[in-house]
């Protein structure tokens, strides 16, 4: 009698699965698609004066992208000096990039990512100024908000415990420029009740980051410090990754240094198509 390891396992192989002429075809999850990338924008400029005022902010913008670096922080550069003529060329310019960020609670703050990785546009009681570095100042400057400890259900809660003990811990030790800790909610077995939980206990924070490069990427500061809540979804909104980091602000909405000389670059280049 032959062993059973002799058989092809049922179930499997040509002819084991439903194919199209019985009704039945194989359903993928649809993966992200559409990724952004940079295309260099040049705007049709009517006054040569107003462009000017423009391409002298472009080249000082430009410079500044080219020195900066992680250490000195944020470079702040303030266009109020212009007129409306002025910030309409630069704002033509430099466009909407992968990253837009809002502030909500003491202060109101709405910034968008330009197309130049690292240049961003901050608007705050209807003033305009643009910064260059990983992140804004604004969002590492936003306190968590404090929540009070709410009572666990009696029924249903099963490992939203011990998460909450583990990101506790990891927060309480993380320091500006430490290695982030990450835990996979998508890979790890829980209930609705847990879910329930851990949204009421890490609470809201006033910071919420979209990031549109590749998908979307939902990114919200949680009331407790240095815990952000991610997911990211595939173009067709549905949510592929749901995950709790420890960090000062995820990887992902941070314009790496790489891309800010890059941005130098390219800035320089549309300052000098518009002389």
């Amino acid at each position: 009698m032959a062993a059973n390891f002799m058989f092809p396992p049922v179930g499997f192989g040509p002819g084991s699965q439903p194919g199209p002429e019985e009704g039945e075809d194989l359903a993928y999850l649809a993966m992200p698609s559409g990724m952004r990338v940079f295309e260099p924008h040049f705007p049709m400029v009517d006054d040569p004066l107003k462009a000017s005022a423009a391409c002298r902010m472009l080249t000082t913008l430009a410079q500044d992208a080219g020195d900066w670096t992680q250490a000195g922080g944020v470079i702040r550069r303030d266009i109020a000096s212009l007129d409306a003529g002025a910030r309409s060329i630069l704002a033509d310019a430099m466009g909407e990039g992968e990253v837009a960020i809002a502030i909500r609670g003491a202060r109101k703050i709405d910034i968008q990512e330009s197309v130049f990785a690292g240049i961003w546009r901050v608007a705050e009681n209807g003033r305009e100024h643009i910064e260059i570095g990983a992140i804004p100042a604004a969002v590492l400057d936003s306190p968590p908000i404090a929540v009070p400890e709410p009572p666990m259900p009696d029924l249903g809660v099963v490992n939203a415990p011990a998460i909450l003990t583990e990101l506790l811990d990891h927060a309480a030790q993380h320091r500006a420029g430490g290695s982030p800790h990450a835990i996979n909610l998508t890979l790890l077995p829980h209930t609705p009740e847990d879910l329930d939980y851990l949204d009421r206990v890490l609470g809201r924070g006033p910071v919420t980051i979209l990031s549109r490069g590749y998908g979307n990427c939902r990114i919200e500061q949680t009331a407790r410090p240095n815990i952000w809540r991610v997911r990211y979804y595939n173009s067709q909104d549905a949510l592929i990754l749901d995950s709790i980091e420890v960090t000062s602000v995820p990887e992902v909405a941070l314009a790496a240094p790489e891309d800010i000389a890059d941005s130098a670059e390219r800035l320089a280049e549309v300052a000098e198509a518009l002389v």
